[in-house]
């Protein structure tokens, strides 16, 4: 048993995989980054499922579908509260519940941004390094596609990957 990394650059709106992870605030809101990305790929209905499903506690995941995506579903993985801040355990736990949600919804694959780097405000190395661990070390079988959006992240996640 043994997870398989990707790192890709580009849209995770544009991706395929069974799961998209949308890097959500608490209340389950999809208003900028890739929340927006998502909701205006996916639709609206999207967000009102999300929203229905919220609050949750910051760390946790819930899955809705995924509108016109090419996916099977959303995941929203709450890396900060209202106050719009994440931390190292926010994100160690919004990345190990959403890959526990992918293996309880039995999908193969799943595909993640840079959690809590954009509104978050979180350094983009701290954030490859917890979310590479989490993966690497998670005892399911799914694929883990990293899509980062700009080059410095593509670039980071990469570096860190071959340490």
């Amino acid at each position: 048993m043994s997870t398989e990394i990707e790192i890709v650059k580009g849209d995770i709106t544009e991706v395929e995989a069974d799961v998209l992870v949308n890097a959500a605030n608490n209340h389950l809101w999809m208003g900028a980054g890739v929340a927006g990305a998502l909701k205006r790929a996916g639709g609206q209905q999207i967000e009102d499922e999300a929203v229905e499903k919220g609050p949750i506690p910051v760390g946790d995941a819930v899955e809705t579908t995924a509108g016109n995506l090419k996916a099977k579903y959303v995941i929203h993985a709450a890396v900060m509260g209202q106050d719009l801040r994440t931390d190292e355990e926010k994100i160690r736990n919004a990345t190990r519940n959403s890959l526990k949600l992918a293996d309880t919804l039995g999908v193969k694959t799943i595909a993640f941004p840079a959690l809590g780097t954009g509104v978050g405000g979180f350094s983009l190395e701290r954030c490859a390094e917890i979310m590479l661990k989490e993966a690497e070390t998670y005892p399911g079988t799914l694929k883990v596609i990293f899509v980062l959006y700009s080059d410095e992240s593509y670039q980071i996640f990469r570096k860190i990957a071959a340490r």
